[in-house]
């Protein structure tokens, strides 16, 4: 029964828990703000960009952060043979701030290229063209957030299971290694 929790259940678990905090991020937003953010995202393409990517970078993330907690009885430790893949999707989180940003930008030199000298345009308008601006934030944070957690679960998870197996707990690395 131990050798299935270590094997099979943990690992399926914890790589859940992205999953499961991106939903509850996510359903935690207040609803109306939800669906003005989900509304305005069908309208701008760099909303695409950052959720086309952010998802599925999450989604290999999530299958390589699997690979990385199995137990393998054979080397009496993980497999190691994903940490390289989960480091580096991991790292790519970083950008999506960036990609946030730039749609921030573009949309706010939209919104004043639009304003003329002299001209009042009306309060509708201007919060109607800025609003992408607020939506490729809110996805770039968002996503950014999503991407960090597969690699939390893998370092977290694999000290639990080496804990809750009774296993020796991992060796230290050599300055210089990384994870």
């Amino acid at each position: 029964m131990r050798r299935i929790w270590i094997h099979v259940v943990l690992p399926l678990v914890f790589s859940a828990v992205p999953v499961l905090a991106a939903a509850l991020l996510f359903v935690a937003i207040p609803a109306d703000a939800r669906q003005e953010y989900l509304r305005r995202v069908a309208e701008t393409p760099i909303d695409w960009i950052i959720i086309g990517l952010g998802f599925s970078l999450f989604a290999v993330q999530v299958a390589f952060s699997w690979r990385a907690m199995r137990w393998r009885d054979a080397q009496a430790d993980f497999d190691h043979r994903a940490d390289r893949w989960v480091n580096h999707l991991s790292q790519a989180a970083e950008w999506f701030p960036l990609l946030g940003l730039i749609g921030t930008v573009v949309a706010i030199l939209q919104t004043f290229s639009s304003i003329t000298p002299g001209s009042r345009p009306e309060p509708s308008d201007i919060i109607r063209k800025y609003a992408p601006a607020i939506t490729a934030t809110g996805g770039g944070l968002y996503m950014a957030f999503i991407n960090i957690l597969p690699a939390w679960v893998v370092a977290t998870g694999r000290d639990l299971i080496r804990a809750l197996g009774g296993y020796a707990p991992a060796p230290e690395p050599a300055p210089g290694d990384k994870l």
